[in-house]
C-alpha cells in the first residue's frame, strides 16, 4: 500500500525478507548541460518577471551570470539573484559572499563584530593563521562616505560590516570567490565617465634642418643629375632617419632632372687607363668620410662611393656620409 507523500516500497511476503528502502525522490533541476541549453534557458530567464532588472530582456547578461555562478558554485537561479552588474562589472552581494566562503572546506570560521565605531571581521583559512580586517568611521570619512546620501546615512553599521567583510574574505579567499568584487564595495566606487572619443593629435615631425639642406643640396643635385641617385632615394632615406624633408625641400629635390643620355658626358669605350675611374674599396671611402673636417671635404665623396663595386656597401657609405655631414660645419 502506498501512503500519501511517500514513494512506493516493494514488500516481500516471504518470511525473513526485509522491506526494501524507499526510492530516493528525484529533484527537478533546470541547470543547462550544454551551450545550446544555456542559450535557451537564458532567453526564458530574460523574458521572466522574476529576474533582477539587470537581466530583464538581456539574455546575454543571464548567460554570463550563469557562467560566473558555475565557477563559484552557484546554481543558475542563485547566480541571477546574487550577482549584480554595478558600473559595468559583475559583483556579489555581501550575504552571498559569506555563504560561498563558509560553504568552502577551506574556511574554518568567519566572525564579525562592531563596537559602534569600527566593524571587525576575523577569518580563518584551514592551515593558515587567523586574519583580521577592520573598517571604521575614520576609514569611511577618508573615503568620502560619511554623510553620503543612501545606505551610509541610513545604515552605517551595516555598511561598515560589509566593508570589513569584503576586505577580509577577498584577501583570504580569492580563489574561492574567483576574484569577484563585493557589490557593496563597488557601489561606493564612482562610475567611470565617458567623455567621448579622445582626439588623436599626431606628433609634430622634426623636419630636416633647412641650413643643412642648403649646404648639402648642390652635391645632392649633382648626384641626381648624373643618375647615381634619385630624388626619391634622398627623400626616403630622410624619412627613415626620422627627419623628413619639408614639402618645399622635397619639391627642390624633385625638380632636379637627370641629364639625358645623349648629352651626358660619356667616356670613350677605350679610354686611357689614367682617365678611367679607379675602383675604390669600402675601407678607403669610409676612412675618407671619417677624416673629413667639414662638409666641403665631403664634396667628392659621392664619386668615390659610386666606384665601390658592392651595392650594399654603397648604401652603407651613403648613410655614413649623410651622418658625418650632419656632424660637420659647412666649411
Amino acid at each position: 500500500m502506498n501512503h500519501p507523500g511517500t514513494h512506493a516500497m516493494t514488500v516481500h511476503h516471504e518470511a525473513g525478507t526485509a522491506l526494501a528502502a524507499p526510492t530516493p525522490r528525484q529533484q527537478f533541476d533546470l541547470s543547462p548541460q550544454n551551450f545550446d541549453q544555456a542559450i535557451t534557458f537564458s532567453k526564458y530567464l530574460a523574458d521572466s518577471d522574476l529576474v533582477p532588472k539587470d537581466f530583464k530582456g538581456r539574455p546575454g547578461n543571464c548567460l554570463v551570470a550563469m557562467q560566473w555562478g558555475m565557477e563559484i558554485g552557484l546554481k543558475p537561479l542563485q547566480a541571477l539573484q546574487n550577482i549584480a552588474v554595478i558600473n559595468g562589472r559583475p559583483a556579489l552581494w555581501g550575504d552571498s559572499v559569506i555563504a560561498i566562503v563558509r560553504g568552502s572546506p577551506l574556511c574554518e570560521y568567519v566572525i564579525e563584530s562592531d563596537d559602534g565605531n569600527t566593524a571587525t571581521c576575523r577569518v580563518k583559512r584551514r592551515g593558515e593563521p587567523e586574519q583580521v580586517r577592520t573598517f571604521g568611521m575614520e576609514d569611511a570619512r577618508a573615503a568620502g562616505l560619511v554623510g553620503k546620501q543612501g545606505p551610509w546615512t541610513q545604515y552605517p553599521k551595516r555598511m561598515r560590516q560589509m566593508r570589513a567583510r569584503a576586505f577580509a574574505l577577498r584577501d583570504v579567499f580569492p580563489d574561492v570567490l574567483r576574484g569577484l568584487p563585493v557589490a557593496e564595495e563597488v557601489m561606493d566606487t564612482p562610475a567611470e565617465r565617458h567623455l567621448g572619443a579622445a582626439e588623436v593629435v599626431p606628433p609634430t615631425p622634426k623636419f630636416y634642418d633647412n641650413a643643412k639642406f642648403e649646404a648639402n643640396f648642390p652635391k645632392w643635385a649633382e648626384t641626381i643629375s648624373t643618375g647615381r641617385k634619385t630624388a626619391l632615394d634622398y627623400i626616403n632615406f630622410a624619412q627613415t632617419r626620422g627627419e623628413p624633408y619639408t614639402e618645399e625641400q622635397k619639391a627642390r629635390l624633385l625638380s632636379v632632372q637627370a641629364k639625358p643620355a645623349d648629352v651626358t658626358d660619356v667616356q670613350p669605350k677605350e679610354a686611357p687607363a689614367a682617365a678611367r675611374q679607379p675602383a675604390a674599396t669600402y675601407a678607403e671611402v669610409a676612412n675618407r668620410i671619417a677624416q673629413a673636417q667639414s662638409q666641403a671635404d665631403l664634396g667628392g665623396v659621392d664619386a668615390l662611393i659610386g666606384a665601390v663595386a658592392d651595392a650594399q656597401q654603397r648604401e652603407e657609405l651613403i648613410a655614413l656620409a649623410h651622418k658625418r655631414a650632419d656632424e660637420l660645419p659647412p666649411f
